[in-house]
């Protein structure tokens, strides 16, 4: 027993168990070995959860253990999996609260398009191709969607999604288990920081290109669209396994989303029973995404300009069908009748749904909008020169 009275964070048991409730014993690559015991190093001597946080928190690790070797045992019984093409994904990037999973749902409207849907990011295998429809998965999300919106309903206002709706990439780095994902759920101040200072995302970037294949085996091979903020750490390491990707980035001045961003990670934090110091929270957050935004603008700066296309928060608001169809004429391609309607009926639901969030006084969490005016300062004034296009 841990001093919080939960399971032990043993990462050999935790390897043992994923085993024992599969009946399968390949992992694949043990690039993914490193991230998992600096995490469960951090869990066991700094997360202090309750019981219950250990338990949801320890399903997820073991979730994702029993995922690999479901996926590598997909990959020994049909070798031609490796053969998917994933050509040119096109990826949402920028910092959270920019209003890029709206802009992200938008476009999985696209029926010429594939996206990693919601329902796929906790039963990966069997590959979709596989499962006569109606898949029983898409009901067994829209189970855990509720108790989630029963067990922290502030958290699922901050962050909607729907069954079906386009996920971010987390789930698929948490296979990987290099996953910023893992700060939110608990504090693990180390493993943060070997995540952002030291981690080689590029074994973990490999393994999402493995994944998305195998999700894709069997269907038509369409476009992905890919979408996570934090792809902005790392752009060295996913242009040498995506080196086709494009990229959009929405753009917002950082003073106006940084306190939301604290405010959702202390929301999901609470879902698993953490109660981390609100003021450390916003330090790192600030570090994360000034460390994001200062990565983001170097990497494109070192002759990527012409991969990237901007998009103003308050430009997509105001006309969101006319921005993605400027974003589709970058990429040389149409907005068929089809896709304009879903994104039209989307929008129209979506935005009559949402709710207006109050957030905390920035001060809670150790933040001044002005000094964050001034350390965002080289990257707000880049977005504002990017953002500029001229009419067509």
């Amino acid at each position: 027993m841990t001093a919080n009275g939960g399971t032990t964070w043993d990462e050999d048991r935790l390897l043992d168990q994923a085993r024992a409730a599969t009946g399968l014993g390949d992992f694949g690559d043990d690039a993914f070995r490193e991230g998992l015991g600096r995490l469960v190093w951090s869990l066991e001597h700094e997360a202090d959860l309750p019981d219950l946080g250990v338990a949801i928190l320890g399903e997820i690790v073991a979730g994702s253990l029993r995922q690999r070797l479901q996926i590598e045992d997909w990959y020994r019984r049909h070798p031609e999996i490796d053969d998917e093409p994933i050509r040119e994904p096109l990826v949402g990037l920028g910092l959270p609260r920019t209003g890029s999973s709206a802009l992200s749902a938008l476009l999985a409207e696209d029926p010429r398009t594939r996206s990693f849907a919601n329902w796929q990011t906790v039963d990966m295998c069997p590959p979709p191709s596989t499962v006569p429809a109606p898949d029983p998965r898409l009901a067994l999300t829209a189970e855990r969607q509720e108790l989630q919106k029963q067990a922290a309903p502030r958290a699922q206002a901050l962050l909607p999604i729907t069954v079906t709706g386009p996920a971010e990439c987390q789930s698929l780095l948490q296979l990987n288990f290099a996953s910023p994902s893992f700060a939110a759920m608990a504090p693990v101040p180390t493993y943060a920081r070997w995540l952002l200072y030291e981690a080689d995302m590029r074994p973990t970037y490999a393994y999402e290109r493995r994944t998305l294949k195998l999700l894709q085996w069997g269907l038509e091979p369409l476009p992905w669209r890919l979408k996570c903020p934090n792809h902005l750490l790392w752009l060295d390491a996913f242009d040498e396994v995506f080196p086709d990707a494009r990229f959009w980035w929405t753009h917002r001045d950082p003073s106006e989303v940084l306190v939301s961003v604290a405010d959702l990670y202390m929301e999901v934090g609470a879902m698993f029973g953490s109660t981390p110091d609100r003021v450390a929270c916003g330090a790192y957050n600030l570090e994360q995404w000034d460390l994001a935004m200062a990565r983001g603008v170097a990497w494109r700066d070192d002759d990527h300009d012409d991969r990237f296309f901007d998009l103003e928060f308050r430009a997509v608001q105001r006309d969101p069908i006319g921005e993605v169809t400027a974003l589709y004429r970058w990429l040389g391609q149409d907005v068929s009748s089809e896709f304009e309607s879903n994104m039209r009926q989307w929008w129209a639901q979506h935005a009559a749904s949402r709710s207006e969030n109050v957030h905390p006084d920035p001060a809670v969490f150790g933040l001044d909008p002005d000094e964050l005016r001034a350390r965002f300062a080289r990257y707000t004034a880049r977005a504002e020169r990017w953002c500029r296009r001229d009419d067509p």
